[in-house]
């Protein structure tokens, strides 16, 4: 589309349930310029082509398959097949706002300088079902969750990064840093991260600005797998190892990842005795600790990988 001012953009691996309705959402968007919607089909084997197919009459809407694995791969084919200047990416299994796009697009015409900006993202429970005991306010922000409140606040801290989810980027300072970096980012069932939190860190030290935007608002269903222990302990696992390798592409790695890694794991265990009595809070911490053998493991492989290339280089 010529005049495209804003590109929304959908990639997905394998969730044709929630597929449809986060395309439809975009689809009747109260956007008055002009705007598009593509789909990137990161190697679905489901329904996922046949749910954009019976959509397939509306011209606004783009389909586009990427056979690699990745969703840092699928962002950057989504980014490479879209015409607008800013990309608006929406998980595959939310729902956006009918004012999404509007939001954002005023935003960055309002704010040269502004290379990343997301908004206010809502649980959406499955129906019969509620927040678990267990769940705490910060393990519920890794089913998505994510409010600063009701005003603008421009992030100036990493960790207060706009969610993956509800996520958008200036295609200008996308090009400057050569795209989202494929190793990191979810790839399968590996539940990697910190690829936001990489971009923001990139944005703030170039000068960009990065935007909490409340009215740019989006639900997130939370799929029913997600509300078991077993799946946090292994999001945590995946968040230290994810930790690990952001570290080691800005080059901070090295023999002080065990030392902080070991200091964070007796952290996490100690908060988990201290908070015993609250279920929400002990299992908050555990999940931090645990976290911490995913950092480290991932530490150790990455000093040993290290130490044989010096070697061979030194041989």
């Amino acid at each position: 589309m010529p005049d495209t001012q804003i590109s929304a953009i959908i990639c997905t691996h394998n969730r044709d349930t929630y597929l449809g309705s986060a395309i439809d959402s975009l689809l009747s968007q109260n956007f008055a310029a002009g705007f598009e919607v593509v789909v990137v089909d990161n190697a679905s084997s489901d329904r996922t082509r046949a749910v954009v197919e019976e959509r397939a009459s509306n011209p606004r809407l783009k389909y586009i398959f990427e056979p690699v694995v990745g969703l840092s791969v699928a962002r950057n084919t989504g980014a490479q097949f879209a015409s607008g200047e800013i990309l608006a990416y929406l998980d595959d299994d939310a729902v956006a706002s009918e004012s999404w796009l509007q939001v954002l697009y005023t935003a960055y015409q309002n704010h040269p300088k502004l290379a990343i900006a997301g908004g206010k993202v809502s649980l959406l429970w499955p129906e019969g079902m509620q927040a678990p005991q267990w769940l705490s306010r910060g393990l519920a922000t890794n089913l998505g969750a994510y409010d600063l409140g009701n005003t603008i606040v421009y992030i100036d801290k990493p960790g207060l990064t706009p969610r993956g989810l509800n996520y958008s980027i200036r295609r200008s300072f996308l090009e400057e840093i050569g795209g989202f970096d494929p190793h990191l980012g979810r790839v399968g069932k590996k539940l990697l991260s910190n690829e936001e939190l990489q971009m923001t860190e990139l944005a703030l030290q170039r000068g960009w600005q990065v935007a909490y935007l409340p009215d740019a608002h989006v639900l997130h269903n939370v799929d029913p797998e997600r509300l078991k222990r077993s799946w946090f302990l292994n999001r945590g696992w995946w968040q230290g190892i994810s930790e690990c390798y952001r570290e080691q592409l800005a080059g901070t790695a090295g023999v002080g990842q065990l030392r902080r890694g070991s200091k964070r794991f007796l952290r996490g265990l100690y908060k988990a005795i201290q908070y015993f009595a609250d279920p929400a809070e002990r299992f908050d911490k555990f999940v931090y600790a645990y976290g911490q053998i995913g950092y480290l493991n991932a530490a150790i492989a990455g000093l040993l990988t290290s130490s044989k290339q010096n070697k061979q280089v030194s041989s």
